[in-house]
């Protein structure tokens, strides 16, 4: 899970550098990860439905196989661009199509191997073990960012990391293959996670439909139970996303650096906006014991300032600093939108309203970078004074809408 968490992180850390040195249009360079993302969404389900009729070991080594082959043929591509093997435009062209081998079959592995660890767990010792995989999802997209720099190699340049999480991929792969236990459907289930993304770190959700008794069941967004805490997670969700993926580019264009000094800065940025959502999710929020709207109204103001104060900025260290600051607040902010959502509803419905807040999750970072890059064409700024504005406007709103 942590592989591959952080190599589809570290690919996404490096691209908007690669975009720029192959000279291809900045929304492009999103809509490469939309279109995963929106495949990722659509296949998750099935995959997670497929893993309970013909085994979870199956899955977990085709969610496996679908990572190492994506990550090699980008990495590929990417690297006959940057060569000159294959005009920018075609070579980024064949890397959308590769990205969308990983939508299609890395979305299989995390519902089995939340399958896996579930069968292998008392009923006691289940939500604790869930959690600890989704830790290593999120720890993965930390991960990630913070690798990517170092894997820019010679001759291929920015594709680097392409081809080395392809290779711990197929480590990973062999390991698996080697120790999984093979296994039948049974009883224990998992379910679709959010597409891995910086910023994404997981709220949970999918921990609590894993362990849910009504997992056919549906509910609509408009209950009227949840549906304030579903316009928190849109809000929050498209904010973080917007911000997240032009981040590479306002740190390009804002300190004037070539495409080959970017990953670094990137880098940099990338691991204090991870650590404070960390500080927030692992440190903060267990100590401080704060409620869902507590959570919310608090987050929502933190990660207003810091965006704007991002836009703003014109240096590395206020660049992390504020960046750090948005982040801390949507690490508030997403947990009291699971939170909130699950608290809502009695516990027969827990498995229902945990697939539409992964479903919001996952929207979320399908329409949110490309609304991001678009805004940030129009003036670098743009995307995060939008995205604070939007969280100040929801903030009257949180207080008075929300029950305490």
């Amino acid at each position: 899970m942590l592989t591959i968490a952080a190599g589809n992180t570290a690919l996404q850390s490096v691209l908007p550098a690669l975009g720029r040195s192959l000279k291809v249009p900045d929304n492009a360079v999103a809509a490469a990860f939309s279109v995963s993302a929106l495949v990722w969404v659509i296949s998750a389900p099935y995959w997670a439905r497929r893993s309970d009729r013909q085994g979870r070991r199956r899955m977990v080594l085709l969610g496996l196989f679908g990572f190492c082959s994506s990550v090699f043929l980008c990495g590929t591509f990417l690297a006959a661009g940057i060569l000159g093997w294959l005009a920018p435009l075609p070579a980024f062209g064949c890397f959308i199509i590769a990205r969308m081998l990983y939508g299609t079959f890395g979305a299989a592995a995390p519902p089995a191997a939340q399958a896996i660890v579930a069968a292998g767990t008392s009923r006691e010792e289940r939500t604790r073990a869930l959690t600890l995989l989704a830790s290593a999802f999120g720890l993965g997209t930390i991960l990630g960012p913070a690798l990517a720099p170092f894997f820019v190699l010679p001759i291929v340049g920015l594709s680097g990391p392409a081809f080395v999480f392809s290779i711990f991929g197929m480590g990973m792969l062999l390991v698996t293959s080697r120790l999984l236990p093979d296994d039948a459907p049974g009883s224990a289930h998992g379910a679709a996670t959010s597409y891995p993304s910086i910023g994404g770190e997981p709220t949970g959700a999918s921990v609590r439909a894993a362990t849910a008794e009504d997992r056919g069941k549906s509910m609509p967004l408009t209950e009227p139970r949840i549906w304030p805490w579903m316009l928190v997670g849109l809000v929050t969700g498209h904010a973080q996303a917007m911000t997240g993926q032009a981040i590479g580019f306002l740190v390009i264009d804002q300190l004037h650096l070539s495409a080959a000094q970017a990953a670094a800065e990137t880098g940099v940025v990338l691991m204090v906006g991870a650590g404070s959502a960390l500080l927030a999710q692992w440190g903060l929020i267990p100590n401080l014991k704060l409620r869902p709207r507590e959570l919310a109204i608090s987050g929502a103001m933190l990660a207003a300032v810091g965006c704007v104060l991002t836009g703003l900025s014109h240096s590395l260290h206020m660049l992390a600093v504020s960046y750090g600051l948005a982040s801390l607040g949507f690490g508030f902010l997403r947990p009291a939108f699971t939170a909130g959502a699950s608290l809502a509803v009695g516990h027969r419905e827990q498995g229902a309203v945990a697939g539409r807040t992964t479903s919001v999750n996952g929207a979320c970072f399908v329409l949110g970078p490309s609304i991001g890059v678009g805004l940030y064409q129009f003036w670098g700024p743009l995307p995060y004074c939008v995205a604070g504005a939007a969280l100040v406007i929801m903030l009257p709103w949180l207080w008075t809408r929300l029950r305490p």
